[in-house]
């Protein structure tokens, strides 16, 4: 009968050097993303975050004169800016908090080409003009404008980043576990473990998108837009789509179609009775 630690032929079991290995980097990366544990100061929510509300504030100004640089830089028609920050703030002064933690401002920027809106880390918000001239009400506005303030409110940024590291380091050590140099089928253990790491991420990005379609309808309502708005930019952005390839800022989206879908079921289920009169569309 052989001894524990030895085996079957009294020989010293060894313990592959990759499986210790690999135990050590996935240990380090889940142990570090749950230790990075804070409570959202604008919605109460405990998350796991690779950032401070500091940290985020600073990377997004640091970031935005560049961002900005990537599509043309500033509208030339400071209307269109105005109009903006006038919609976007009424947005933010709807959320408890939101104000007092972020200091939002609110961008147009000068490219006609590319239909995008983005939010930067910490309140910098930004649609260029060719998303922009394609809206024909205030109410839509709002409804692009909302999304973006959810991703800054639900910290999405800071989240995705812990999120990312997770997974990183967890698909690093199954990869380095499984990997034999000597055995070529190891290779095919180590690409599936990426893909699945891609798969997860993108899944992460699409809840975060539905997120704040759902946080965005209701800023709309508090600040006095008809979220019935919100349907119609679903339907601007599939037309601006083509039907086929989806603009820029929809890459990581669900479909317009099942987004718009879904912003109808949330319309219906916050009011029964049917959207009352007097929201500005």
């Amino acid at each position: 009968m052989s001894r524990m630690g030895t085996g079957y032929g009294g020989q010293p079991r060894r313990i592959n050097p990759r499986l210790i290995l690999a135990l050590i980097i996935g240990g380090i990366a889940v142990a570090g993303y749950f230790l990075r544990t804070s409570i959202n100061p604008v919605t109460g929510e405990k998350q796991h975050l690779a950032m401070t509300v500091d940290q985020e504030i600073a990377m997004g100004l640091q970031s935005a004169p560049e961002m900005a640089a990537e599509f043309g830089g500033p509208d030339p028609d400071s209307r269109k800016t105005a109009l903006a920050e006038r919609v976007g703030q009424s947005l933010v002064a709807a959320i408890p908090k939101a104000g007092d933690v972020y200091p939002f401002a609110f961008h147009v920027l000068a490219d006609t080409k590319t239909v995008n809106a983005f939010a930067l880390p910490g309140g910098q918000v930004f649609i260029t003009a060719a998303l922009f001239d394609r809206l024909q009400t205030e109410g839509q506005l709002a409804g692009v404008l909302g999304h973006e303030v959810g991703h800054v409110v639900h910290r999405h940024s800071a989240e995705h980043m812990a999120k990312a590291g997770l997974i990183q380091g967890v698909t690093g050590a199954v990869v380095v576990g499984a990997t034999d140099p000597n055995n070529p089928n190891s290779r095919g253990i180590a690409t599936a473990a990426m893909m699945v790491g891609q798969m997860v991420n993108l899944k992460y990005g699409r809840d975060d998108e539905s997120e704040s379609d759902r946080s965005g309808i209701e800023y709309m309502v508090k600040a006095g837009y008809d979220p019935r708005s919100m349907v119609r930019v679903m339907e601007i952005l599939k037309e601006a789509s083509g039907g086929g390839h989806q603009p820029e800022w929809m890459s990581s989206h669900p479909d317009p179609g099942n987004r718009a879908e879904a912003i109808a079921a949330q319309i219906k289920s916050m009011f029964p009775q049917g959207v009352p009169a007097g929201l500005k569309e």
